[in-house]
């Protein structure tokens, strides 16, 4: 792997900058399994909080839901953007930081790009080369692919990128997954994914964006396609974040639009690779770099 791409993943973002922090996060584990575990401890998915004390969580695995405060928010994305607010967060809620024997009722509620950031910052503050990654994962529905944020850090030892997903206690409730070493063709990378429907391959409504319009194929595609772009330049968007000129129109892209994706995603399919040319088409496609703002309007 060359030296310059492994120091770009060395670099942080305005959500990985571990800032105050810093020192903290060097303090946490080292062994890649025990933090992702360490750091799924200290959250509760959404989803999880709203089914309660079944399903995945049957045996509270996750904690009892029946003690999380009424009053509290139900997902804490739109308030926890940063990988140190998040930390600040559980600190305020229990002084001893990442602990294993965490409170549900002190656990922050946030979803799987966030647990991502979370881990990126940490890996990044200890020096490893680590980047969030946005696409599907076809391990959680059988017959779908959901959308989904993951992980991977550069081994030096086994000269590899190691894909992992902290997201949850999968090991733990028996579900057949490697998780801290996940295989290529276990997720649904992005770029591959929205190819193939372009291709004509597959319709792609397996790909599915959990929003509450349950939007799927080349819309969802193209939604995550541009949140892996900018996860591989360091830049981890949240869900209400989009590029101006797509904002409301992932349905009616022009076929110039199209085909100018479909360069980008022939790129992201091996982004080691073309590593150049994804920097540069950073540093000169402005538009794909100006994002829409929920309270502030602007024009590309």
């Amino acid at each position: 792997m060359e030296e310059n791409i492994l120091e770009h993943y060395r670099k942080t973002s305005t959500y990985t900058y571990a800032g105050a922090y810093g020192e903290y996060f060097r303090s946490l584990p080292d062994d890649i399994p025990m933090l992702g575990r360490l750091v799924c401890g200290q959250v509760i998915h959404r989803v999880t909080l709203k089914e309660g004390n079944t399903n995945a969580n049957a045996t509270l695995l996750y904690g009892d839901m029946d003690r999380y405060p009424w009053y509290r928010m139900r997902c804490e994305d739109d308030v926890l953007l940063t990988a140190p607010a998040m930390t600040a967060e559980l600190f305020r809620m229990d002084g001893r930081g990442f602990v294993r024997d965490r409170k549900t009722e002190d656990k922050i509620v946030v979803t799987c790009r966030y647990v991502s950031v979370l881990m990126s910052a940490i890996l990044k503050a200890k020096g490893i080369p680590a980047r969030c990654r946005a696409g599907f994962a076809p391990y959680f529905r059988e017959g779908v692919s959901m959308d989904h944020w993951i992980n991977q850090y550069y081994s030096r030892e086994e000269g590899r990128w190691i894909t992992f997903d902290a997201d949850g206690f999968y090991e733990e409730s028996g579900m057949p997954l490697t998780q801290y070493d996940i295989p290529q063709e276990s997720f649904d990378w992005v770029a591959q994914a929205y190819l193939a429907v372009r291709r004509g391959e597959t319709d792609g409504k397996q790909f599915l964006y959990a929003d509450c319009l349950g939007t799927c194929s080349l819309p969802a595609l193209i939604r995550y396609l541009i949140y892996d772009f900018h996860a591989l330049m360091n830049q981890e968007l949240t869900y209400t974040f989009l590029p101006a000129y797509l904002d409301g129109r992932l349905e009616r892209l022009t076929e110039e639009e199209l085909g100018e994706l479909d360069l980008l995603a022939g790129w992201m399919a091996d982004p080691d690779r073309y590593f150049g040319e994804l920097c540069g088409l950073w540093e000169r496609e402005r538009k794909l770099r100006i994002l829409n703002s929920p309270l502030v309007a602007i024009s590309v």
